[in-house]
C-alpha cells in the first residue's frame, strides 16, 4: 500500500503518456496489441516512441540497436546510486534492473526513500510498469476514436520530469549547487558536443558529482 501511494502521482503522469503512445502506435499502422507488447517487454519510455517510427520504416536491426544504446546510456549512470542492494533475490534484482526508469530512479533515490526496504522499491517499480502498460493498451484500443487534432498528450513526459526535478530540489534545499552543476553540464555539453548532448551532459554531471564527493570527503578527513 505504501508503494501504491508513492506511485500515484507519477502514475497520473504515466497514464496520459501511455495513452499518447498507444494512439501513436495505431496511427502508425500497427495493431493495437503492439502498444501492450512494446510497453510490457521493452519498457524504455522515450525509446519506445522512437521505436514505433523505426518499426514503421523497417529500419535495420543495427540502427535500432544503436538508437537504443544512445537513448538509454543514461541508465548506466543511474546504477551509481540506485539502491539495488536492498532488493533481495536474483529474480527480484533482475526485474528491478529491467524496471529501472527515470521515474523510479527519481523516487527511490530521494531523501524520503533512504529507509525504504527492497519490497517497497520493487512494488513501486511494478506499479509504475502497470500504469505504463495499462495506459498504452487503452490508447491502442481507443486510438481510432481519438482525432489527430487532439494535442498536449505528448507534453505529459516533460511535465512529469519537471515535477520530479522540482521535488528533488525541494527535498534537498541545502544542496542547491546540484541543479547548478546539472545546468552547467548541459550548457557545456551543448557547446562542445552538440551531436551527443545527452551522453556528454550525463558524463560531465557524473564527473562533477564524483569530484565534489571526493573533495567533501577529503575536507572531512582533514577536519
Amino acid at each position: 500500500m505504501a508503494a501504491f501511494k508513492d506511485s500515484t502521482f507519477v502514475g497520473l503522469g504515466l497514464v496520459p503518456l501511455g495513452l499518447a503512445f498507444g494512439v501513436l502506435v495505431t496511427q502508425s499502422g500497427l495493431a493495437w496489441w503492439w502498444a501492450s507488447a512494446f510497453t510490457a517487454l521493452i519498457y524504455a519510455g522515450s525509446f519506445e516512441f522512437l521505436l514505433v517510427g523505426l518499426v514503421a520504416a523497417v529500419a535495420p536491426l543495427g540502427a535500432v540497436a544503436l538508437t537504443a544504446f544512445l537513448v538509454n546510456i543514461r541508465h548506466v549512470f543511474y546504477t551509481l546510486s540506485f539502491p539495488l542492494h536492498r532488493v533481495s533475490g536474483r529474480l527480484a534484482k533482475a526485474y528491478s534492473t529491467f524496471a529501472l526508469t527515470d521515474e523510479a530512479y527519481a523516487l527511490t533515490t530521494g531523501e524520503q526513500a533512504r529507509s525504504w526496504p527492497g519490497r517497497r522499491i520493487l512494488w513501486l517499480q511494478l506499479y509504475m510498469h502497470l500504469y505504463w502498460v495499462g495506459g498504452a493498451t487503452a490508447g491502442g484500443l481507443l486510438g481510432s476514436l481519438i482525432p489527430d487534432s487532439v494535442t498536449g498528450l505528448d507534453f505529459a513526459l516533460t511535465a512529469l520530469f519537471t515535477v520530479l526535478a522540482l521535488d528533488a530540489i525541494r527535498d534537498r534545499r541545502d544542496d542547491l549547487p546540484t541543479p547548478v552543476l546539472a545546468l552547467l553540464s548541459a550548457l557545456v555539453a551543448r557547446l562542445l558536443f552538440p551531436g551527443q548532448i545527452m551522453l556528454a551532459a550525463f558524463v560531465l554531471f557524473t564527473a562533477a558529482l564524483l569530484t565534489r564527493h571526493l573533495t567533501v570527503r577529503t575536507r572531512a578527513r582533514h577536519a
